[in-house]
């Protein structure tokens, strides 16, 4: 039986990956670091069918050097200790340590990240992690801390296009068969940046046509998808599809379309701590400072699932579902950041105000730093009027009160402090 589409075709080179070009393009970091033929431990942190594990084992290919892979869902502790023994030994007849590449390295417990640490501190391994989450969750600190952290990110219209043409052209069964891309619309839409997802369409599509000659169009991707979902989603849910829909049923007071949208990432698998995270971090984009107490609730459930697990934590994430879609909203303090940051990048690194610094020695106190600054609880009501922002700014507004009861009255308030 013929290998897949997607394997057949995973690149052997870097000149042969598609994407990433701000990682292994010319001059780019980690395309230095292998031409140097030394790497350092490193994750890499992407979504899914972006290359991450293509990119270790082209870096193994280019290194000479023994390679062992490891996938975080199937292995537990005593797979991870045989693989360091065995990667010690080897360690004998290489000069570089061997490549300890960990699929999903976010699924491996504490217990199974505290294992490794030992073998990547004294360079056993070089440890090459990939993850869908973000490693500052889902990585012990140590472990974290003693690797380089790259982001891939979703391959682009143009890459996608490139890889199509590469398949229809270069694959062993496929450039036998007569394939015209006369719409890729659908291919790009269904594939969501995904290479092996796009892959495995093409592949469905084509298998489906018993005639040699293909014309590719939309309505053909679509009506084949429709007949075999299953075929283009390894596990027969549209992972970010569903949790956008539940995020936009939240934002749009919605508790009926959220809880039904939880349902589905309950029955689907999806990770409950994805779920919740995704619960904290809405808590504060969408509801803020309309109800301050969405975001307690939500880290509530989020401490409350990682004491007692499943299935009842599925009751918890109802709950805080509910209670966010149904509370107030506001995206004040989300804006107010956006604003400030889109400032500094305006204007640079301005200077503190003299009397905002710090002057823990004479020569600073000398220097005018901390001078005039005014201690706000040393006057009545604990406010005093003083500027808090570099002169170039001093006049700027960076949060907006939203029309919502807690915010009206936080107004209030300011515009009386600041007689505004």
């Amino acid at each position: 039986m013929a290998q897949p589409l997607a394997e057949r075709l995973r690149p052997k080179t870097l000149d042969e990956y598609i994407g990433q070009k701000h990682l292994v393009g010319p001059n780019a970091v980690l395309r230095k670091m292998i031409d140097s033929g030394r790497i350092s431990s490193f994750i890499l942190w992407g979504p899914p069918g972006v290359g991450k594990t293509t990119l270790a084992q082209i870096i193994a290919n280019k290194l000479e050097t023994p390679f062992y892979s490891l996938s975080a869902v199937t292995s537990g502790v005593k797979d991870v200790r045989d693989v360091i023994e065995r990667a010690q030994s080897n360690r004998f007849f290489s000069q570089s340590s061997p490549i300890l590449f960990i699929d999903e390295i976010h699924r491996f417990s504490k217990s199974q990240q505290d294992s490794l640490l030992g073998a990547v501190e004294k360079g056993i391994v070089t440890l090459i992690g990939a993850t869908t989450e973000n490693p500052s969750f889902e990585v012990i600190r140590p472990l974290l801390s003693r690797s380089q952290l790259y982001v891939l990110k979703s391959l682009e219209k143009d890459d996608l296009l490139e890889l199509l043409q590469r398949a229809i052209t270069t694959d062993v069964i496929l450039k036998e068969r007569k394939i015209e891309l006369k719409e890729t619309t659908a291919l790009l839409r269904f594939s969501g940046g995904d290479a092996r997802k796009l892959l495995n369409i093409l592949e469905l599509v084509v298998e489906s046509e018993s005639e040699d000659k293909v014309i590719i169009t939309d309505a053909m991707v679509t009506e084949r998808l429709q007949e075999n979902p299953l075929a283009y989603d390894k596990d027969g849910e549209m992972h970010y599809d569903i949790i956008s829909a539940f995020i936009k049923s939240i934002r749009g007071s919605d508790p009926d379309g959220a809880i039904y949208w939880l349902a589905r990432m309950v029955e689907g698998g999806e990770d409950p701590a994805f779920i919740a995270r995704r619960l904290v971090i809405s808590a504060a984009e969408d509801i803020g400072l309309a109800n301050p107490n969405a975001l307690l609730l939500a880290n509530a459930c989020f401490d409350g699932l990682m004491k007692i697990g499943w299935p009842e934590g599925r009751i918890l994430l109802a709950e805080a579902t509910v209670y966010l879609a149904t509370s107030p909203k506001s995206n004040s303090a989300y804006m107010s950041i956006d604003n400030a940051v889109a400032a500094v990048r305006e204007t640079g690194n301005l200077p503190v105000p003299l009397h905002l610094r710090n002057s823990p020695t004479k020569l600073m106190k000398q220097l005018g730093y901390g001078q005039d600054y005014k201690y706000a609880h040393s006057y009545e009501g604990n406010f005093v009027q003083q500027q808090y922002l570099p002169d170039e700014l001093k006049d700027r507004h960076f949060w907006e009160a939203q029309n919502n009861p807690a915010e009206n009255s936080i107004k209030e308030r300011m515009n009386k402090l600041w007689k505004k």
